[in-house]
């Protein structure tokens, strides 16, 4: 049997174990409402039905999951005191405005989860204090348009997730300050056009996901300033034809393409844009066998992979038979202008013989 000392400090032991993992009831907030462990600074606040940001939150706190309240807004200086805090949680909360200094003393906040509410813009001073943050999560919103300065202060930012959104423009600038950014996730939006001056300053970037838009168009010189790009996603999208120097002016180690789900005009020049592109030692078209024409309806849904060795033969037989006929028009007229010449030259010396 265990002497009376000995098991006084087995349950002096497993009381302090319970106590360390058990939920804190440091606050009524804590006690009543929200689950508070001390452990890992964690506080559960989700879906508890809050229509504000609540107060009497540990000062300790690391973590705060608060997804799942109907908050609308998320007032000025609402974080106030929470300088710990390295991970906040407000997806599926129905916010639509930020009032301004909203995430004030969140100077250590690395990631934030905004997901699935109802932001229509992010305000010109929303940055200000997130000078830290690592990952900003703003997919499924309802954003229409991206410019400066809402991001410029996000300089430590490496991912950032606009997809599932209603953006119709990026604003030269808009990721302006976002020099450490590595992973820019648009898909599901409404681009139809990848302006020059969209995408400057983004040095770093590794993967850029633009599926699910309505491109139809990307300038020349648009994906030249992302020299560390090794992921281009744009399947899905309008594009009928490409030029090869927008891709050309890729000058990365190794860079992907999907470019399956387009609308393709199956023709002459697309045959030989992605032949080029499958040369090029740096670009790989990696589902180069999903894509598939729409035009002409005679090749609709049909493989490029499949059609393209035909798709010059036409354009080939046409130079052919008019260089052909070129040449047999010109030598033809040579042969006149010779027989008009040797005629001539008979009656010349006819003339003459005469004359004597």
């Amino acid at each position: 049997m265990l002497r009376f000392a000995d098991r006084q400090i087995m349950l002096l032991s497993i009381a302090l174990l319970l106590l360390f993992l058990s939920p804190s009831r440091s606050s009524r907030l804590c006690s009543h409402i929200c689950q508070c462990y001390e452990h890992s600074d964690l506080v559960d606040c989700h879906a508890r039905g809050f229509e504000d940001v609540p107060h009497g939150l540990p000062h300790g706190t690391w973590l705060l999951d608060l997804g799942g309240n109907k908050f609308t807004e998320i007032r000025s200086r609402a974080f106030a005191g929470l300088w710990s805090l390295r991970i906040l949680v407000l997806s599926d909360c129905s916010i639509q405005h930020l009032q301004t200094h909203a995430f004030y003393s969140l100077s250590f906040l690395e990631k934030l989860d905004m997901s699935r509410n109802n932001l229509t813009l992010i305000p010109p001073n929303f940055s200000e204090s997130l000078s830290a943050l690592r990952e900003l999560r703003l997919d499924h919103n309802a954003l229409v348009l991206l410019k400066s300065p809402g991001l410029e202060h996000l300089e430590n930012l490496e991912k950032l997730d606009l997809s599932h959104n209603s953006i119709y423009s990026l604003e030269p600038g808009a990721f302006r300050g976002l020099s450490r950014l590595r992973h820019l996730y648009l898909q599901g939006n409404r681009l139809s056009v990848v302006r020059h001056g969209s995408l400057t300053m983004l040095p770093g970037l590794e993967v850029l996901l633009l599926g699910s838009n309505n491109i139809s168009r990307i300038a020349v010189n648009a994906l030249a300033p992302l020299h560390s790009l090794s992921l281009l996603g744009l399947e899905g999208n309008h594009l009928e034809h490409l030029n090869f120097k927008t891709f050309l002016s890729l000058h990365t180690a190794a860079t992907h393409l999907q470019l399956a789900g387009n609308p393709w005009n199956c023709d002459c020049d697309l045959h030989r844009v992605f032949s080029k592109l499958l040369s090029v030692r740096h670009l790989h078209v990696d589902d180069y066998h999903n894509v598939t024409c729409r035009e002409p309806w005679q090749l609709a849904g049909a493989s490029l992979a499949w059609v393209d060795s035909q798709l010059c033969v036409a354009e080939t037989v046409t130079v052919l038979v008019i260089t052909v006929t070129v040449i047999v028009t010109v030598f033809g007229a040579l042969i006149m202008a010779e027989k008009k010449r040797k005629k001539r030259k008979y009656w010349e010396s006819e003339g003459e013989s005469q004359e004597q």
